[in-house]
This record gives C-alpha cells, sequence and structure tokens, in this order.
C-alpha cells in the first residue's frame, strides 16, 4: 500500500530554514514564516524534509485514498519557493491575477522572491486556502 512521504514531523522549521543555501532565499523563508505564522494562527511545522506547513487537514477521496495534508504551507526549493494552497478552488485563479510575478504547477505557486508578490494578496490566499478547505474536509469539531 503507498504511504505519504510527507508527514508531519518534528524537525526544526528554523533550522530548515538555516540549511538553505541561499541567503536571499532564506531572508525569504523568515519573511513567508512571519505572513503564514502571523496569517493562519497556527505553529509552522515542519511536513516530510523540506515543507513548512500550518495546522492540517484529513481528506478522503472517492477512490478510498485518504491521508493528512497541511492546510497551506511553502518550501524554499533551489530554484523557487514553493507556495502550497488548496487543489480545485476555482476563487484561486482570481487572487493568482493580483499575486504579482509568479508561475503556477496542480497544487503549487512558484515564486522567485517575496518582493515579486504582493503580501496583501498572499494573506488572502491563504485565508480563502484555509476557508476552502475547512468547507471541503470539515473535522469533528465542525472547523
Amino acid at each position: 500500500m503507498y504511504e505519504l512521504k510527507t508527514k508531519e514531523n518534528d524537525n526544526s522549521v528554523i533550522e530548515f530554514i538555516e540549511s538553505v543555501d541561499s541567503i536571499k532565499k532564506r531572508d525569504d523563508a523568515y519573511k513567508l514564516l512571519d505572513i503564514f505564522t502571523e496569517t493562519t494562527g497556527y505553529p509552522a511545522k515542519m511536513w516530510g524534509p523540506s515543507i513548512i506547513g500550518f495546522d492540517s487537514y484529513h481528506y478522503k477521496y472517492a477512490s478510498g485514498h485518504e491521508g493528512d495534508a497541511p492546510l497551506v504551507g511553502f518550501s524554499p526549493r533551489k530554484a523557487k519557493i514553493s507556495l502550497y494552497f488548496a487543489t480545485g478552488d476555482t476563487e484561486r485563479e482570481e487572487f493568482l491575477k493580483d499575486l504579482g510575478k509568479h508561475t503556477t504547477g496542480k497544487a503549487c505557486v512558484y515564486i522567485n522572491k517575496v518582493a515579486d508578490i504582493d503580501v496583501n494578496v498572499l494573506k488572502a490566499l491563504i485565508n480563502r486556502s484555509i476557508a476552502f478547505l475547512r468547507e471541503m474536509y470539515p473535522n469533528e469539531k465542525g472547523e
């Protein structure tokens, strides 16, 4: 049976950020850490070896596949910084129009640096993603 590699763990977020080679990417990672922490109200946790995630949700697909994932997160990768938001949210595209310089993949939004984007739009994307996932996957408490 398939097992997810990207699981929440107790590795240090700060140690991970400090291990980022590029000083500029490291500085941006600290900026994003502040933005995501302030916006979500949740502490940062490591997910797998390289994703910094905030809170979590449990998903279950019609196929029977299920697991846990961070509500939102980011990763300062070598090439670009990956921002993780909910997939399947049709409203996401509206926010992305005003985000600034970025590219997108199926689940990720890629930026070169924080200075390239509108931080207020990023905060709105974070909040929208959390609201969307709470709607799609309510937990036992009804959140």
